[in-house]
């Protein structure tokens, strides 16, 4: 039986894990797809205290590597459930190669760009509506690209993608951005960068690529059509609880409710980062969490499991 297994690769996960294996846990991460969530996929990183203007996928293999040091095993599985065990048996997790039994989980699953939900979304991704100006901008250099949101994901990409772009027009539903004024300035600023205000999506057009979205103004009901040649979408995040069983707890919006020390509702059930019920979702806050989880996951384990003969 393993000590604890952490579901998830992202800055939550990783954090975990390099604490887990420096405290000499038996533990394996188990993530579906390479280490490093969403922070694989950014651009650049400009927040995190010591290492400025550091590449995201740099800062994840710089974590990954550290979490490997101290000895952690990573293995590249899907996790299809959870089974809540009972007493001292411990949980279960069954993953597409296999089965766990573990004292402790770790949920660091993070969540996923949101669909806006409009016609001609979903057959038109890789033909010109885009969830990553990581990944896709450079497929669209010297063209007209639209970009959905207002928050700080949202602008940030704009900026990013009037490295690739002639012109980036961000299309946001109230009348003023939501992100944060330094990086409202710097778009305002922006000679490749102009606003639609006031206005949601309602479809997304072309054959077989993007051409053509169809614009609402939410205050006057009037749909016009917007020439571009590509779609960004950046309208929020789902968290990523598909295989998370009911009996955890989760609010509204399916994020894993949890209390200070990361508990969930479930005795040796963890969650830790953006899956979790929390206002700020950055990587700083991610890497928190996931220090604190594992020295609760310690104690608990020590407390629950101090007369099983495993110890």
């Amino acid at each position: 039986m393993h000590d604890l297994i952490i579901i998830g690769g992202g800055p939550a996960g990783l954090t975990a894990g390099m604490y887990a294996a420096r405290s000499k846990l038996n533990v394996v991460m188990l993530e579906k797809m390479m280490p490093g969530g969403n922070v694989s996929i950014t651009a650049e990183v400009e927040n995190y205290p010591g290492t400025p203007n550091i590449g995201g996928p740099e800062l994840v293999t710089q974590m990954e590597n550290q979490a490997r040091s101290f000895g952690l095993e990573i293995k590249s599985e899907e996790v299809l459930s959870i089974e809540v065990g009972a007493g001292t048996n411990g949980h279960t997790i069954k993953s597409d190669s296999g089965e766990y039994k573990t004292k402790s989980i770790l949920i660091a699953t993070g969540s996923s760009p949101r669909r806006i939900g409009c016609n001609g979304e979903e057959e038109h991704i890789g033909r010109g509506v885009s969830y990553c100006a990581t990944c896709d901008g450079a497929f669209f250099r010297d063209k007209h690209v639209a970009v959905i949101g207002g928050g700080d994901s949202a602008v940030e990409e704009g900026l990013y993608l009037t490295k690739f772009a002639k012109r980036v027009t961000i299309i946001h539903r109230r009348d003023k951005l939501r992100a944060t004024k330094i990086i409202q300035e710097k778009a305002a600023k922006h000679p490749k960068i102009d606003f639609i205000w006031d206005s949601v999506v309602e479809a997304i057009e072309g054959t077989p690529a993007v051409n053509n979205i169809k614009i609402k103004n939410i205050k006057t009901n009037e749909i016009t059509d917007f020439k571009v040649d590509g779609v960004f979408v950046f309208v929020g995040y789902m968290p990523g609880t598909g295989f998370v069983p009911s009996i955890i707890s989760k609010d509204e919006g399916g994020y894993i409710i949890t209390d200070k020390e990361m508990r969930t509702n479930v005795p040796g059930i963890f969650a830790a980062g953006d899956i979790t019920d929390k206002k700020q979702r950055q990587i700083v806050t991610a890497c928190g969490d996931a220090a604190t989880a594992i020295k609760t996951i310690e104690h608990y384990n020590e407390w629950y499991f101090e007369d099983e003969q495993y110890l």
